[in-house]
């Protein structure tokens, strides 16, 4: 029987998908794993929840419970009818990424799980039932540098001799404005350079798009500021080859995965503080700038993409901390021995 349950109930291919794709990915190698909800790159066919529930009615050979491994507020309400109304032999284990304090629901739904592993320091301090902090990590056998990365860049079909990519919903917690605006100052400096939006603008969002694309207009850069929507996830990581800087500037993230995906590529990287973007970028591999500040990112990427020799520094150093300091592997370790603990310390009836 299977000793772990990973459920995906988004059908987008999200932030919070990306991560628990890349961390199931390498756990069904060790551990006999089922994909509840959507289907996920790389990760086993799923299967719908009520056979999930039918396959959590027998304990794994070996183990006193299966895990349900929970990242959304639907996913641990699932796995709280498998647990306390279905009376399974299961536990919980919830990831928690948010930098801020969870809404009534959420808190409460959090309050109940088994165990609960935090992305940073600060998203754990947030929360209860804490068992680890382990960051996110990239699944660098995936997104790995171009050996020529004017080629890749052409393989992806737009235009000019590189790219300035930003990843993620449009929307203004995302700070899409911001990396507008620092576009239309950067790029009449930059006349190689075409920049990229990749990611949906949902119909509340129409009107937001519409002045953008006004503003960009305004400048005469329609040709070289894009939006061509959301990108399958097996396109992103031959886009993030191609590109030249990933440019990200929310005025929130609870984690942020795309910016370790870029520098995985070997992709430099300029970065609001928000999220575990610090972290990642350090001082070798691109640049932070305070919330807001497009005015600077601007004139950072100018500076970069304006030397050859610093941005091929920054662009090695880039794949060299995502592969040294957040590769996949090491956030399926501290998965796992969240897990172990919670196998270990049977038998409990823990909160079921």
């Amino acid at each position: 029987m299977p000793a772990l349950f990973v459920t995906n109930f988004n059908p987008r291919f999200t932030g919070v998908s990306a991560t628990a794709a890349a961390v199931l990915a390498t756990q069904k190698r060790g551990l006999d794993a089922v994909l509840v909800g959507h289907p996920l790159p790389d990760c086993p066919a799923p299967v719908p929840v009520l056979r999930a529930f039918s396959l959590s009615r027998n304990v794994p050979k070996g183990l006193p419970f299966a895990i349900w491994h929970v990242r959304r507020n639907a996913e641990m309400l699932a796995a709280l009818v498998a647990r306390d109304i279905l009376r399974l032999p299961v536990r919980i284990v919830f990831t928690s990424a948010a930098q801020r304090r969870h809404s009534a629901l959420p808190r409460w739904l959090i309050s109940r799980m088994d165990a609960v592993v935090a992305t940073t320091p600060l998203a754990a301090a947030l929360v209860p039932h804490v068992r680890a902090v382990v960051p996110h990590g990239v699944d660098t056998a995936r997104f790995t540098p171009a050996a020529d990365r004017a080629k890749a860049w052409a393989a992806t079909g737009f235009p000019g001799a590189y790219g300035i990519v930003t990843v993620g919903r449009i929307r203004n917690e995302k700070g899409t404005d911001l990396f507008v605006k620092a576009m239309i100052r950067a790029l009449p400096h930059l006349p190689q350079a075409t920049a990229v939006v990749l990611g949906m603008a949902k119909p509340a969002e129409a009107d937001f798009l519409t002045t953008l694309r006004a503003e960009i207009a305004a400048a005469g850069l329609t040709d070289r500021i894009l939006f061509p929507g959301e990108v399958p996830s097996d396109a992103m990581p031959g886009i993030l080859r191609g590109a030249a800087l990933l440019m990200a500037l929310p005025r929130y993230e609870g984690y942020g995965m795309t910016p370790l995906e870029a520098m995985a590529c070997g992709v430099p990287v300029i970065a609001s503080q928000a999220g575990h973007f610090a972290e990642f970028v350090g001082k070798t591999a691109g640049e932070i700038v305070a919330q807001e500040d497009w005015a600077g990112a601007a004139d950072a990427a100018i500076a970069l993409l304006s030397d050859p020799a610093r941005h091929a520094a920054a662009a090695a150093a880039a794949r060299d901390r995502a592969t040294g300091l957040f590769g996949i592997e090491a956030e399926v370790a501290g998965i796992r021995s969240v897990y172990d603990s919670l196998w270990k310390a049977a038998p409990s009836t823990g909160r079921a």
